[in-house]
C-alpha cells in the first residue's frame, strides 16, 4: 500500500490512479489527520506526502511520522510546490527519503517511489544486529541512542544515518556523492559541503570516538576497520 497524501482532490485522484494502474496499491488521504487514521488501520509500503496541507504541514508530519517507533522506517517521499534548494534540504533533514518538486509528471513520480523502494528495501534491521558497539562508542540501532562510554550523545537524523551506514560497512570508503544520494536520496550535483559539515559536526559530537571516522583525501569517508 501507497498513501497519498494531497489535499488537492484531482491531483490526489491522478496519483492513486497511476499508481494503482502500474501494480501498486494506493490510497489518497486529504489531511494529516487522515493519514494517522489510516496508519492505524494499515501501514504502507511508502508514503507521498505533500507539504502545502490543510491541518498541519507536511514537514510537521513528518516529523511526527520520524518520532514514532511504529512508522519511524516508512519510506517518505515530499511533494511540494516549493522548488527551492533550501526547502530541498530542510525537508530532507527531517527524514524525507526524496523530494519532488511541483509540477511533476506521473512516470517520473513512479520512478521516483520504485528507486526509493528499492534503496529502502530491508530496511528493518534483524535483532542480533540492532545494537554495535565499536571501542568506547554504543550505537542502538532500533531506539536511535548513541553513547560515548557512559555519555549519551544527541544527533540529528542525517548524523544518525551516516554514523550507521560507516558502522554496518566498517572499513569501506563512501565518497561524497555517494552518501549524498544514499542518505539525503537525491543525486546532488552542486555543492558538497554538505557531507562534510555534518561529518565534522558528528565528529564534534563523539568526542573521542570521533577518531573512528576517517577521512581518506580526495575520495570520501570510512569506518575504521576492525582491528
Amino acid at each position: 500500500m501507497i498513501y497519498c497524501v494531497e489535499d488537492e482532490q484531482n491531483i490526489c485522484e491522478l496519483e492513486v490512479y497511476t499508481l494503482q494502474s502500474v501494480g501498486f496499491e494506493a490510497k489518497g488521504c486529504s489531511s494529516g489527520k487522515e493519514l494517522f487514521a489510516e496508519l492505524e488501520k494499515e501501514l504502507p509500503k511508502l508514503i507521498l506526502l505533500d507539504i502545502m496541507l490543510p491541518d498541519e504541514d507536511g514537514l510537521t508530519v513528518l516529523r511526527r511520522l520520524r518520532s514514532d517507533d511504529r512508522y519511524a522506517n516508512i519510506p517518505v517521499i515530499m511533494a511540494t510546490a516549493k522548488g527551492t534548494e533550501f526547502d530541498k534540504v530542510k525537508g530532507l533533514d527531517c527524514g524525507a527519503d526524496d523530494y519532488i518538486a511541483k509540477p511533476f509528471g506521473m512516470l517520473e513520480m513512479v520512478a521516483r517511489i520504485k528507486a526509493v523502494l528499492r534503496r529502502c528495501e530491508g530496511r528493518e534491521l534483524k535483532p542480533a544486529n540492532q545494537v554495535i558497539q565499536r571501542d568506547n562508542l554504543t550505537v542502538n540501532l532500533l531506539e536511535h541512542k548513541v553513547k560515548v562510554g557512559e555519555e549519551d550523545v544527541v544527533l540529528t537524523l542525517k548524523e544518525f544515518e551516516m554514523l550507521k551506514k560507516f558502522l554496518l560497512h566498517p572499513g569501506i570508503v563512501f565518497s561524497r556523492d555517494k552518501l549524498l544520494n544514499d542518505i539525503w536520496g537525491y543525486e546532488f550535483t552542486g555543492e558538497t559541503r554538505t557531507v562534510d559539515v555534518h561529518i565534522r559536526t558528528l565528529r564534534q559530537k563523539l568526542g573521542s570516538a570521533g577518531d573512528l571516522i576517517e577521512t581518506i583525501r580526495g575520495v570520501g569517508y570510512r569506518m575504521a576497520a576492525k582491528k
